[in-house]
């Protein structure tokens, strides 16, 4: 299998099949296409049917889509409880992770994932705060009902939808509960979500659309270099 991504230090969607894939120690490669610089778009558009990523080639399959990607990795690796496997916990943790895909708007918008970045109180709460009420109502009532340390006990794809707000909660220094900080330390203590890290602050490329000095319109000499 081979998983084209994008920057890892920006592309949410990426980090997600990515985490699953090396956490639960199925083969692959992958490759970095990055979201900046010449033809990037271009040469998206001629790597991707949607032209975006990520996108995962299993022989003559290319499977474009986050939630497709981890249901076809289930799929064929049903050993790996990639989804829990009680059906009622299983129903719970992809219902969390459509709500990933299709909620918390105001948090994507206003605290873009940067891994590099550290932006304490650059985020206004007040733009962001029902996004951060229902994390915490969503994350309690699961870490709850579990004991943790991982919204069902063990790491699942349900994990790995939510991790790029960790990275989020952490980059900004977002006000959240004890127990909310201590679900973002065991995404960061993952050594998968490490191993992500550590190659993300290696990377030299910058993508200024996910700059918040860019989107803020502030942008100050030497922000980007």
């Amino acid at each position: 299998m081979k998983l084209l991504i994008g920057n890892r230090n920006y592309s949410t969607w990426s980090l997600r099949p990515w985490l699953v894939l090396r956490h639960f120690d199925i083969p692959f490669e992958d490759e970095v296409l990055q979201l900046s610089g010449p033809r990037w778009r271009e040469t998206l558009a001629e790597r991707s049917p949607t032209g975006k990523v990520p996108l995962l080639i299993d022989g003559d399959l290319v499977l474009p889509e986050t939630i497709a990607i981890i249901e076809y990795l289930a799929d064929c690796f049903p050993d790996k409880a990639i989804w829990p496997a009680d059906r009622t916990q299983r129903a719970l943790a992809r219902a969390a992770a459509a709500e990933m895909h299709a909620g918390f708007s105001a948090l994507r918008s206003h605290a873009p994932m940067n891994l590099r970045a550290s932006h304490p109180g650059r985020v206004d709460a007040d733009l962001v705060a029902r996004d951060l009420h229902r994390l915490e109502t969503l994350w309690g009532g699961l870490l709850d009902r579990s004991g943790g340390p991982f919204l069902f006990g063990a790491f699942t794809a349900a994990d790995a939808m939510y991790a790029p707000v960790a990275t989020r909660i952490r980059t900004y220094d977002l006000a959240v509960s004890d127990r909310a900080s201590a679900y973002v330390d065991a995404i960061y203590a993952l050594p998968a979500f490490q191993d992500w890290l550590a190659q993300a602050l290696h990377e030299p490329w910058v993508v200024d659309d996910d700059e918040i000095d860019v989107i803020q319109g502030r942008v100050k000499p030497g922000t980007l270099a």
